[in-house]
């Protein structure tokens, strides 16, 4: 079974890919992500950028990975990222 952490890091990773490569943010409900996972995905585009500038999309898209791993893992340490579901 897949963690909420992992699931998190899934989603966040794919959608951090697609703003970068569009450089745009769509809503975060369309997105089926939560308003954490929307934070999240945030942080991990602004870190992204600035690496996609200066060493390239390769290194921004490990960075994306690792970020998302880390930010989602700890969202969701104790199993879950908030009281519900948009949290």
């Amino acid at each position: 079974m897949t963690s909420p952490a992992e699931l998190c890091a899934r989603a966040v990773g794919y959608w951090a890919r697609k703003v970068l490569d569009d450089d745009t943010y769509g809503d975060y409900q369309s997105m089926g992500l939560s308003n954490t996972q929307y934070e999240i995905l945030r942080r991990v585009v602004a870190a992204a950028r600035p690496v996609r500038q200066r060493q390239g999309t390769d290194a921004a898209q490990h960075l994306i990975d690792r970020q998302a791993r880390t930010d989602c893992a700890e969202g969701y340490r104790d199993g879950a990222s908030g009281k519900g579901p948009w949290q």
